[in-house]
């Protein structure tokens, strides 16, 4: 395994994958004590909580981690994310009374700020400008 610094952990790379980890530690923070003490409260909404918590971490590891395949991985998890966010925040405006307490996604990330919506389009330009390059995995 490549140990060496990835070249998108420099710059807006580097704020970007600090947003990234402080987002996993929040949503799973979050999402960990909601599962365990108000689970049957909104089992829907605390499972994508913890969902969230999962796409910020592995999108905070494939950011750090040098290589194409760690590039595919970063890709794929911010499409993820911002999937989630379009259709989670849309869903929540149209029906509020769909999720009985709010997810990291409800109303397209309006509880941490609209970062949740912004985030993965800024991470989409910052992968699209650091393509790695040669035959790195």
């Amino acid at each position: 395994m490549d140990t060496q610094k990835s070249t998108r952990a420099v710059g807006v790379g580097r704020v970007l994958i600090v947003v990234y980890a402080v987002l996993a530690l929040a949503a799973t923070g979050r999402s960990v004590f909601q599962i365990l003490e108000q689970f049957s409260e909104a089992p829907l909404a605390y499972t994508l909580s913890a969902l969230a918590a999962v796409v910020y971490i592995v999108a905070t590891v494939s950011l750090i981690t040098r290589g194409r395949t760690s590039y595919a991985v970063a890709w794929a998890t911010i499409a993820f994310e911002l999937a989630g966010v379009l259709i989670v925040g849309l869903l929540t405006t149209l029906d509020p009374e769909l999720f009985p307490d709010d997810t990291v996604w409800s109303f397209f990330g309006r509880g941490y700020g609209f970062i949740p919506l912004v985030l993965p389009v800024l991470g989409m330009i910052w992968l699209a400008r650091t393509r790695p390059r040669g035959g790195s995995r």
